[in-house]
C-alpha cells in the first residue's frame, strides 16, 4: 500500500489517502484520538471497506465512484499502517481501541468485513478492542447481519458498537438522503433487539437538520431506550452536503436550539452529542474529502 497524501495532526486526527500496489483504486483511512487526550486513553482508527460507494448518500463525498470491495487483508493494511506508526511492536494497550468500518463504503455490502473484524483482534490482541459498524442497513444483506450478530454474541459479548444511520424517522426523507432499498425502522428495531445482549447499546444516529424530522413518539414506539441509544451529529461541510444545501454545523453550546434533544432524554434515551473537534473540518477528515481534493489537484 502506497500513501499518496496525509493531512492533519497526530493530536487530533490524521487522514490518509492510499493506493494498493498494482491497482488504481484509492482508499482513505483516519487515525484519531476520538476527543481523548492521548492514545493510551482512546485510539480510533476509521477504515474503508469499499473502493468508493454505490449508495450515493446526499451528504457524503464517497459516492462519486464505486470500484468494488476491499479484501480483509486490504482492510488490515490500513490498520497496520497506523498501528505500526505509534506502536511498532503491534501491541495495543489503549484503554479503548476502536476500529470503525465507517470511512469510505457501506460495510454491510462487503462479506469480508466480518472476517476483518476477527482478524484485527487476532493480529493485535488489543487490551480493549471495540469494533464499530456504521450502516444504513441495506436490503438483501440479512445473512451478513446474521453473521454480525453471531460475532457480537459469541466473540465480543456485547463489547461492540453497532450504529444505524437513520437521520430521520420519516421514511420518505430517509429515502431521499440514502437513495437505496434499506430496512424499515421496524426491521432495524427488531434486529437491534436481537443483537443487544448487554454492554454497549445499539446506536441510532441522527444528523440534525431542519428537514430531517425526528418524531419522538414514533421513535419511542419502535426503539426501546433499554436497548437503543441516540447519537446526534452535525451535517459536516462535505462537497455533497454543500451542493444539496444540507450543511448544519453546530457546537454543544448551540444544542439548546434543538428541543428534540431534550425531548428524547425525557423519554428515557441516552443521548450523546458527537460533535468532535471542529478543526477536523479543516483537516477534511470527513468521508471522501481527501480523495476528491487529490483527484482535483493531482490528476
Amino acid at each position: 500500500m502506497k500513501i499518496l497524501r496525509e493531512q492533519g495532526c497526530d493530536n487530533i486526527a490524521k487522514a490518509y489517502l492510499a493506493r494498493f500496489e498494482g491497482e488504481c483504486k484509492y482508499v482513505e483511512f483516519v487515525d484519531s484520538l476520538g476527543g481523548a487526550r492521548s492514545r493510551d486513553e482512546k485510539w480510533v482508527i476509521i477504515i474503508s471497506s469499499l473502493f468508493g460507494c454505490p449508495i450515493n448518500c446526499k451528504f457524503c463525498d464517497a459516492g462519486h465512484f464505486y470500484h468494488g470491495k476491499l479484501t480483509a487483508e486490504q482492510m488490515l493494511e490500513q490498520v497496520d499502517h497506523v498501528v505500526k506508526k505509534h506502536s511498532p511492536s503491534r501491541h495495543v494497550t489503549s484503554e479503548m481501541f476502536k476500529v470503525q468500518f465507517a470511512r469510505i463504503g457501506e460495510p454491510a455490502l462487503n462479506d469480508a468485513v466480518i472476517d476483518a473484524i476477527t482478524m484485527i483482534n487476532d493480529r493485535y490482541r488489543p487490551d480493549n478492542y471495540m469494533p464499530c459498524i456504521s450502516t444504513i442497513a441495506p436490503s438483501g444483506r440479512d445473512d451478513w447481519f446474521r453473521r454480525l450478530k453471531s460475532l457480537n454474541h459469541h466473540t465480543f459479548k456485547g463489547n461492540f458498537q453497532l450504529q444505524f444511520s437513520l437521520h430521520s424517522t420519516d421514511e420518505r426523507r430517509r429515502d431521499h438522503l440514502m437513495p437505496v432499498d434499506k430496512w424499515s425502522l421496524e426491521k432495524i428495531a427488531d434486529y437491534g433487539g436481537e443483537f443487544f445482549i448487554g454492554g454497549r447499546k445499539v446506536t441510532l444516529n441522527f444528523a440534525l437538520h431542519p428537514d430531517n424530522e425526528i418524531d419522538v413518539d414514533k421513535l419511542r414506539r419502535n426503539f426501546s431506550p433499554n436497548t437503543f441509544a441516540v447519537k446526534i451529529t452535525p451535517l459536516n461541510p462535505t462537497n455533497m452536503a454543500e451542493k444539496n444545501k444540507l450543511v448544519n454545523v453546530f457546537t454543544e453550546d448551540d444544542s439548546h436550539q434543538y428541543p428534540v434533544i431534550e425531548e428524547m432524554r425525557k423519554r428515557g434515551y441516552d443521548v450523546h452529542l458527537s460533535i468532535g473537534d471542529l478543526r477536523e473540518n479543516d483537516i477534511k477528515s470527513n468521508c471522501g474529502q481527501v480523495l476528491l481534493t487529490y483527484l482535483d489537484t493531482e490528476l
